[in-house]
């Protein structure tokens, strides 16, 4: 069974009685533990579709379900449990608190959770640890350089362990280096059974995908699977 099940989604937003499409009947679906990367110029829906997928926006019509469920087949906690537990997020602009350490800053999604407080320095450690983050556990995240504190968005969205892990331009506001790094903890995630979907307009971030979804005006253009994938080698910005 998919993961990520959608039917001719549509989205229109409405502003002082114009209406906006942004998409216009999106079709798909991504199994469990595949890499899926999203691609599209800025204005092609890409974001407007993770939101939907993540469960941060609801669409206007067609189907979209998660793991079997429709948003409607959820009630407003049931949701926000789902956000928390099951998909992990990580976007361009890290949303980090700036006057906490790196530990805090990935314990926070532990605070919702059914996960026992004696067991929050453990999971967030483990996260930390693979990112390479222990030297800097206990830092306000204001002192990380961006890489880090992408890394430490990563650490953040891995801690509750989710089922899938949704990546808004990670690579967005970092150098090219930094940027590899991302990716190839994306890809080490990957390797660990977790299903990404990474939303990109960047060729080689791509590239580190199974498969790209490109998106033109809202419709899908193209669906096809990556024959050459890249494995941390010849990454551009």
């Amino acid at each position: 069974m998919a993961l990520l099940l959608a039917k001719n989604l549509t989205k229109i937003y409405e502003t002082e009685a114009v209406a906006t499409p942004a998409l216009a009947g999106v079709s798909f679906e991504i199994a469990p533990s595949e890499f899926v990367a999203i691609m599209g110029p800025s204005g092609s829906g890409k974001s407007t579709l993770l939101h939907i997928l993540g469960f941060l926006d609801r669409h206007t019509g067609g189907d979209y379900r998660f793991d079997g469920k429709t948003y409607d087949d959820y009630t407003p906690d049931e949701i926000a449990r789902v956000r928390n537990q099951k998909m992990g997020f990580i976007f361009q602009a890290f949303n980090l608190l700036p006057r906490t350490t790196v530990l805090d800053n990935v314990k926070l999604p532990l605070f919702y959770s059914g996960v026992p407080e004696r067991d929050w320095d453990e999971r967030a450690l483990d996260a930390i640890d693979l990112v390479g983050l222990r030297h800097r556990l206990l830092h306000e995240s204001s002192q990380l350089s961006g890489g880090e504190k992408q890394r430490a968005a990563i650490a953040r969205a891995l801690v509750l362990k989710p089922q899938v892990i949704f990546a808004d331009e990670p690579t967005g506001n970092l150098d090219s280096r930094s940027g590899q790094l991302i990716m190839d903890y994306l890809q080490k995630l990957h390797a660990r059974g977790h299903t990404i979907v990474l939303i990109t307009h960047e060729t080689y971030t791509a590239a580190y995908a199974q498969r790209i979804i490109r998106l033109k005006d809202g419709q899908i253009a193209s669906d096809e699977k990556v024959v050459n994938r890249n494995h941390g080698n010849d990454f551009q910005k």
